[in-house]
Parts: structure tokens; sequence; C-alpha cells
């Protein structure tokens, strides 16, 4: 049974440095979106460091052996009877491939498999995917103030509308829940995705409209936010969900450039992520 689910943002990419909506468009991370990827990979397997224990217990076979007569093993034992044997970790990516770059980043870390599911792909931005928010609103001045005041101008010009989207994310979210509801062990389960749909999927669990100004926020490449399901006590085949963490991140990026990047990655005029001016 899952009673955790992580979601997780991936790493910086060329367009979001470049402040141009990515939507569905394929593009990988560039060199501080693999930092970014690689740093939250590493804080959150300090904090689920039991998931590799417990994907060796299940998979004795993987455990690392010396191959040669005589000599003596690592034992089994120790790993099968451990406390993290008890439960399991599943990673679940859109098939995007700056999510499955940062879901292998934590996945193979921990001896995991990473399975894609296109349902957790970014909000479609329709004709405006690849453009800027300048170019936008030069070309579309109207739609684009209702777009930021969440009036659905956006809709006019195929733009996934945000209430589509978190529906859509929430219906893959409780599938995959479900799927696993006759497990043995309790299980955390890891989806790695894009922000727009973090923000409106983890809305719609929390029934909260994703249109509402005075929403959640936005989340950071490579922060995570956790939730917990929980039995409906009125009707025992829902599940009501509780918001534990939102938009946390590893240690470093509270000291370092998160968004930049140290200045080892910074090679000569490479242009400089700066927030949005509204």
């Amino acid at each position: 049974m899952i009673d955790e689910v992580l979601f997780l943002r991936h790493g910086r990419t060329s367009y979001n440095l470049a402040r141009r909506l990515q939507g569905q468009i394929d593009i990988p991370l560039d060199i501080v979106g693999r930092w970014q990827a690689d740093q939250s990979a590493y804080e959150l397997a300090k904090t689920y460091y039991w998931a590799k224990v417990a994907h060796l217990a299940e998979h004795n076979e993987q455990l690392a052996q010396p191959s040669y007569g005589g000599a003596h093993l690592a034992s089994l034992d120790e790993i099968n009877n451990a406390p993290a044997a008890r439960r399991r970790m599943i990673v679940v990516s859109s098939d995007l491939f700056r999510a499955r770059q940062t879901a292998h980043a934590f996945a193979d870390l921990m001896g995991l498999d990473v399975e894609s599911d296109p349902r957790l792909r970014e909000r479609s931005f329709g004709e405006w995917e690849g453009m800027t928010r300048e170019e936008i609103c030069e070309r579309y001045a109207d739609d684009y103030r209702s777009w930021r005041a969440h009036t659905g101008g956006e809709t006019k010009h195929g733009v996934e509308s945000r209430v589509h989207t978190g529906r859509r994310g929430a219906e893959a979210v409780r599938d995959i829940v479900a799927a696993h509801d006759d497990d043995t062990h309790p299980t955390t389960l890891l989806l790695v995705g894009h922000g727009s749909w973090i923000v409106a999927t983890v809305a719609v669990l929390l029934d909260m409209d994703p249109d509402d100004l005075n929403n959640i926020g936005a989340m950071r490449n490579a922060f995570w936010t956790r939730m917990t399901p929980h039995f409906n006590p009125v009707d025992p085949t829902l599940r009501t969900w509780k918001l534990e963490e939102f938009n946390q991140g590893p240690a470093i990026a509270a000291t370092a450039d998160w968004e930049n990047g140290p200045e080892s990655l910074r090679a000569p005029g490479m242009q400089s992520w700066k927030p949005i001016v509204q």
C-alpha cells in the first residue's frame, strides 16, 4: 500500500533559463539542471537510503559479492531482516526526457527502476510553447493578462487549462496508488514531473481550485512536495490527502545560487537566470 507520495520537479533546462514556455516540448536538462537534479538526488538519498536496502531485500541477486572461490560473502540475512526491508519505493516519471533525467539521478543511486507515464507530462501550452512571456504579451496582450489573472484567456490558443491539468494528474496519482492497494509492503511513491503539473495536481487532490490566485504557489526546479493519502472514513473507497511539505529542496539550495549553479559550471558569457518581473 502506498502511504507516502513525493512529487519532484525536474531540474533546469535551457528553456527555463530563457524563460520560454516548455509545455510538452522535449527539452533536456542543461548543465545547471543536471547539477540541481544530482543535489536533490543526494539529499533524498540521505532520507530514503532505506529504499536501497529494501530493493536489495527484494532482489538479493543484485547484491554485489566477491566472485573468486573461497571468498567470504556478504550476509543476505542482515539485509532481509533489516527494518528497511519492510518498505518499498516506486519511481514513476513523466516520459519527457528532462523528467526522466531527474528521476534517474535519484533512482540510479538507489538501484531502482524508473517507470514512465505520459499522464505526468507538463501542462500543454499549445501554440504558446517555445515563446517567452514578452513575446506572448506583445502578440496577445489581452489573453496574456487573462492568463496571468487565471481567467483562462490562454485556452484560446490551445493551452491546456489548469483544471484539466490537475484532474489529469490527480487521476494518474489515484490510479497508481489504487494499483498498489494489495501490496503487502508499505510503499513510498516518487513521481517526477513538472512545475505546473505538480501544482495543479496537488491542488485537485486537496480539493482546491487550480485557478485560485491564492493557491499553493510555484515549484522551483528540482524541488519536491510530499503528501500522504488517508482513507476517507465516510467512504472507504476514497482517499483524502494531506500536504506534508511543499516546495522543499536540498540544504545547499539555501547557501548556493540554486537557479544559476556554482561558478565552476558557468561558462564565460552564460546567461544568468533572473526571476520573473510581473
